[in-house]
């Protein structure tokens, strides 16, 4: 009897009109199980004897929770979930989301399937499994600096949000989530858009959106605790707390964390602490909550990756390095000692130091049953600085003069110094939304956004071996960067016919840009730039069937160069362009929350998706980095991004379920020409001919096979492919890093003792087939000692069999 399973099902309506609700989200134990079909019903092949928590999630309704007891027979339950007397943040939220309504490519990651992949590294690696996603890790091991790249296109090129407030960084556009440690622990719900997507607040989405939310109101009083220790010394330990809803009014929610490692590369250490605080009150229509958010990183700087000879042991191309000084004879010995984790720096504080503090207050107001008002104001601090140790280093480099003693004159000297960044981002965003509640077949929304950034660059020399008139912290540098950003759009959908809905959306985005002084090669970077972008969407769906749709769509983005586009062009190129993406998508879906497929009772869902992404005057990667690892870009006039998309996934009897995701995709510049020099340093211009963009892998697949062998005992194996990515565009595969598979184990195992709600003891075992592989690289070529080009590869190796082992409390 204890190990009998039964089916339990049932439907789902709304309390007051009593009409189903299609697509509500099913949690058992925690762990999402389904959604409701078109009628409200649902169904639980089997659910094991003993106490479970039956969790029932609807945008714009409040959580509902029931406690039921697994029998050994059938059971029919009904439930009736409260429309929200307030507005929750998930319905805010959906301003900015999509939805089976606006014709695109999407795949929305709930609270729990978060908490299942979530050992303590970063955000990135929890989307591996996610479509077209491809991450890489500088210490090897997914904590510290890591990134994310979604169909080819680098974090650079992909908007995220958290609330609907931009997290990009306004200069670079890049999202470093290495300084918002364990963000996930706060996450409710997270939705990735492909492809240009719907509007959003912040940088043009070029290849992706990741839209964060963290305003779900969880009106049970809640604590909680996970701990995880593994490999290389690396720790998570967090603590979180909830007061649930108070007199009906007020939540309080908040989190604590640390994660630390040595990392998997030799001194590649971090150390990060974050915090989450927030606090709301309800009353009617109206919602009001404040939240405040922090991270603080150190690491050790692992940047520059590991040469080549590193990796493939090659004495005599080590020899060429050390020819063209781009090692030294000490560094050739530890590369030979070290390794594949060999790490170039040996200086004790060759330290990242970064802290960003949000604070963020947001309004929620409904007016009536049709509208309602999300707005919010923000603002984002952020101030640090690393620190390194230069050897033999000009002093008029650093605006210092030479040292005279007696008839000697030193030109030269070892230093310290600090590059520091202090910066404020600040600005408000609002969505006005018509969703009616007694007729579905129109919904709008108007929103946008304004935000201003102010951020100070500068250097200064902290120790010189040699420097007669220099003070500490000498100040060598010094240049400021304003940008102002808005933008306005306006949304809608409208159900035509039954079975045709059509979609449209267009945004109208505004940005200044002023940088003014000097850089740390004393170069005047002062710049002035002005876009002003329209952004056009339309698309339209069909309905084929029960649980069957087809859709296509076509968005324009356009998005301005980032700062390195303007600071480190080539001499004699010319300023950067911005860039523009014209982008079809269409696809066909299936969904069937309940069918009998092969004699049981399956959950089986299925997309086929088609992208065709042309872009006039894309910026891509030249395979090069600057001197603070953010990879040198280059206009190219006309470059496109063509493939599929499949994703299934299929579940029986919440035993064993089977997700697996397939992107088929070219990835081209069309009359590419490849810029070389000759033994006498003349520049040599290639023939026109098409190429492969850089770090655009032709095929990526994820898949995950997942069962429960044992009532709470859940265990996965995660699988992930990636393709040959060239680190260049030249489509050399000298300069390229080869394919890899790797393969993760993960077991979760639940227990519900009488003196705390809940015990969860994990583990993560990654890269279980011990396979060694590389999955980011730069490179670059000169004219080298011996008279002819050189060409040197630097890689970033990932971490071979680790693990990460878990124990979470929840009370």
């Amino acid at each position: 009897m204890a190990w009998a399973q039964a089916p339990v099902s049932g439907t789902l309506t709304d309390a007051r009109s009593g009409q189903p609700l299609p697509g509500a989200t099913i949690a058992l134990d925690g762990t999402a199980v389904g959604t409701t079909d078109a009628n409200g019903n649902f169904s639980l092949p089997a659910v094991a004897a003993g106490a479970h928590e039956l969790r029932f999630t609807f945008v714009g309704y409040q959580p509902l929770v029931r406690r039921l007891a697994g029998q050994p027979t059938a059971q029919q339950l009904s439930a009736a979930l409260q429309p929200a007397d307030v507005l929750t943040g998930e319905a805010v939220v959906t301003a900015t989301r999509a939805n089976e309504r606006t014709a695109t490519a999407y795949t929305n990651v709930s609270r729990e399937e978060l908490q299942q992949r979530n050992f303590g590294q970063d955000l990135p690696y929890l989307l591996d499994q996610t479509p077209s996603v491809v991450v890489t890790s500088d210490a090897g091991a997914g904590v510290g600096y890591t990134d994310i790249r979604i169909r080819g296109t680098s974090n650079t090129g992909i908007n995220m949000t958290i609330n609907g407030v931009p997290l990009n960084d306004p200069e670079s556009h890049g999202s470093f989530l290495v300084n918002l440690p364990d963000l996930a622990s706060s996450i409710s719900s997270l939705q990735v858009q492909r492809g240009v997507g719907t509007s959003q607040n912040g940088s043009a989405a070029f290849g992706a959106s990741i839209n964060i939310s963290t305003l779900d109101n969880r009106r049970e009083a809640y604590a909680e605790t996970q701990n995880s220790y593994g490999s290389f010394n690396t720790w998570k330990n967090n603590v979180q707390f909830g007061t649930g809803l108070i007199a009906g009014k007020f939540t309080f929610d908040g989190r604590l964390s640390r994660i630390a490692t040595d990392g998997y590369m030799n001194r590649a250490s971090s150390d990060l602490k974050s915090y989450y605080f927030a606090g709301g009150y309800q009353q009617k229509n109206t919602l009001l909550k404040f939240i405040t958010f922090s991270g603080r990183e150190k690491t050790y700087q692992a940047w520059n990756g590991v040469p080549e000879p590193a990796i493939t042991g090659d004495r005599a191309l080590l020899q060429t390095y050390v020819d063209n000084g781009e090692l030294s004879e000490a560094d050739a010995a530890r590369v030979l000692q070290e390794g594949r984790r060999y790490s170039y720096y040996t200086y004790d504080n060759q330290t990242d130091n970064y802290q960003q503090n949000h604070y963020q207050l947001h309004l929620s107001q409904g007016f009536g049953p049709n509208w309602n008002l999300g707005a919010a104001l923000h603002l984002t601090r952020g101030f640090g600085y690393y620190e390194s140790y230069r050897a033999n280093r000009r002093l008029s480099a650093y605006n210092l003069p030479n040292v005279v003693l007696g008839d000697t004159t030193i030109r030269r000297t070892n230093l310290i110094d600090q590059k520091w960044l202090d910066n404020y981002f600040y600005g408000g965003t609002f969505a006005l939304n018509y969703q009616p509640a007694n007729n579905d077949r129109l919904q709008a929304t108007v929103g946008g956004g304004w935000n201003h950034f102010d951020n100070d660059h500068y250097g200064e020399v902290i120790w010189a071996q040699f420097a007669s008139t220099g003070n500490m912290r000498h100040r060598y540098y010094f240049n400021t960067a304003d940008k102002t950003d808005y933008n306005t759009y306006a949304r809608a959908t409208w159900q035509v016919l039954p079975r045709l809905g059509v979609y449209g959306d267009v945004q109208v985005r505004h940005i200044d840009y002023r940088i003014k002084g000097v850089e740390d090669d004393q170069n005047d970077v002062t710049t002035s730039a002005s876009y002003t972008f329209f952004n056009p969407k339309a698309g339209a769906t069909f309905a084929l069937g029960e649980g069957q749709q087809l859709y296509a769509s076509y968005a324009v983005g356009q998005r301005e160069p980032v700062r390195s586009d303007f600071t480190d062009r080539p001499a004699g190129d010319t300023s950067a362009k911005p860039e523009r993406l014209n982008d079809f998508e269409g696809g066909y879906r299936l969904s069937l929350p309940n069918t009998d497929w092969l004699g049981r009772n399956t959950a089986v869902r299925f997309e086929a998706n088609y992208f065709f992404m042309n872009y006039r005057n894309q910026l891509v990667a030249t395979g090069q980095l600057n001197d603070v690892g953010t990879p040198l870009r280059t206009n190219v006039a006309s470059s496109y991004r063509t493939g599929v998309e499949l994703t299934g996934f299929a579940s029986a009897n919440n035993k064993v379920s089977l997700s697996s995701t397939l992107t088929l995709s070219r990835n081209r510049i069309r009359n590419f020409q490849e810029v070389s020099y000759d033994a006498d340093f003349n520049r040599v211009v290639g023939e026109r001919r098409t190429s492969t963009i850089s770090y655009s892998p032709a095929a990526v697949s994820a898949h995950t096979l997942e069962g429960q062998p044992l009532p709470g005992l859940r265990v996965a194996l995660l699988y992930k492919t990636v393709s040959r990515q060239y680190l260049d565009n030249s489509e050399n595969r000298r300069r390229s890093l080869d394919p890899y598979q790797v393969m993760d184990l993960r077991v979760r195992y639940t227990i519900r003792p009488a003196f705390v709600k809940e015990i969860e003891l994990g583990l993560l075992v990654s890269n279980l087939l011990n396979h060694r592989y590389e999955a980011n690289g730069y490179t670059y070529s000169y004219v080298g000692a011996s008279g002819r080009p050189e060409t040197f590869n630097w890689y970033y190796p990932q971490a071979t069999r680790n693990f990460l082992a878990s124990v979470g409390v929840k009370f």
